[in-house]
């Protein structure tokens, strides 16, 4: 069969069409992709679980998928009910919240007056104004979170049910996986996938150790500080790191609106710099340490994908964003082709010797490749 060579416009209008229909099908089929996406990487996380219980413990596979769900479930469900008892100690003091907040906020006109030369009339008449807006569209708003809550509540369903068939059906996915390609090219397909199983695993993990470490941390330094609900800011913070780049800085703007609101503007800016200094920390040493080099995604890329992620599917897309652009560069790393593309994602590859951080005589912990 005669091969047909394309002029470079043609490959382009293709590759075009071929990312505007992917993304089209996307977003029409969020409902049932973005669950089932999470899901995937929810499997890797869990395959070590299933297979000790399956191996181990002599389980059928069907029972040890039920089992490494189900824990899955108690782990998170033990966070989130630990997050709503803090949440409910911040609502008991919400009275005298809402006093230190009025107070803040006047002392706030008084410095307004003083340095905008903005009387106190103004300022008010401006966010009455912004009030009845508000008051507006307040149906709208209530609308939308009742049709947020229940998307949340089918996601969640959609996710356990198809975590656990991914984890019953695995050899079936795999067979097909390195079947659907010609034998000259299983081999290569059994690498990659295997890569990208250790990879998207090591990830995951790494990222939960990453969210544990800065939520102590972040508790620590909040406490040492002195500010109010310093376990609530500081889970907070671990929980929305998850979220790379984004997620810290929404963090740190509850946290300053909830510092601001109990200790004035003087303890928001120190916990505001705190903030900082704790994700250049996670950033040069956390990261490297237990995620490792080899998941690293070029910056300028890693942010457009969250940014596309978040376009797409929201929340959901700017967490799923990082992990699937592992596999693409995992993927485009191992075949000819594409391997310019697997150089545009992991960015310069800078020869260093692999840092060695000693916590004690015989505890270290080394950076990973």
């Amino acid at each position: 069969m005669k091969n047909i060579t394309l002029p470079f416009y043609a490959k382009l209008a293709l590759v075009l069409f071929s990312v505007i229909c992917l993304g089209y099908i996307a977003i029409i089929g969020q409902t049932l992709l973005a669950p089932l996406l999470t899901s995937f990487l929810l499997s890797l996380l869990l395959l070590p679980l299933a297979n000790f219980l399956e191996k181990k413990w002599r389980f059928k596979r069907s029972i040890a998928s039920i089992i490494s769900v189900v824990l899955m479930i108690a782990f998170i469900s033990g966070v989130m009910y630990f997050l709503v008892n803090q949440m409910t100690d911040l609502w008991q003091d919400w009275p005298l919240l809402k006093k230190q907040a009025e107070t803040s906020f006047h002392d706030l006109q008084v410095w307004i007056s003083n340095t905008f030369h903005v009387n106190t009339k103004n300022q008010i008449d401006y966010l009455k104004d912004s009030t009845a807006s508000a008051l507006a569209t307040s149906a709208t708003v209530l609308g939308a979170t009742l049709l947020t809550l229940s998307s949340t509540l089918l996601f969640l369903s959609f996710l356990l049910l198809f975590t656990f068939f991914i984890l019953n059906y695995r050899r079936i996915l795999f067979r097909f996986l390195t079947s659907v390609f010609d034998e000259q090219h299983k081999e290569k397909v059994s690498d990659i996938v295997s890569r990208i199983q250790y990879i998207i695993k090591k990830y995951i993990t790494g990222l939960f150790l990453q969210m544990i470490i800065v939520t102590l941390i972040m508790i620590l330094v909040l406490w040492a500080l002195g500010v109010k609900y310093f376990v609530l800011l500081g889970l907070i913070s671990g929980i929305f790191n998850i979220i790379p780049y984004i997620g810290i800085f929404t963090a740190l703007l509850i946290s300053a609106l909830i510092t601001f609101a109990t200790a004035g503007a003087a303890k928001m800016l120190i916990v505001m710099v705190a903030f900082v200094a704790v994700h250049a920390v996670d950033g040069n040493v956390l990261m490297p340490l237990v995620v490792g080099s080899k998941v690293k995604i070029n910056a300028l890329f890693a942010f457009i994908g969250i940014i596309v992620g978040e376009m797409i599917w929201g929340i959901s897309g700017m967490f799923l964003c990082i992990p699937y652009m592992a596999m693409l560069k995992v993927i485009f790393e191992r075949i000819d082709q594409l391997k310019p593309w697997g150089i545009l994602l992991g960015g310069e590859d800078k020869p260093h010797k692999r840092k060695v951080y000693h916590i004690t005589k015989n505890i270290k912990l080394e950076e990973q490749e």
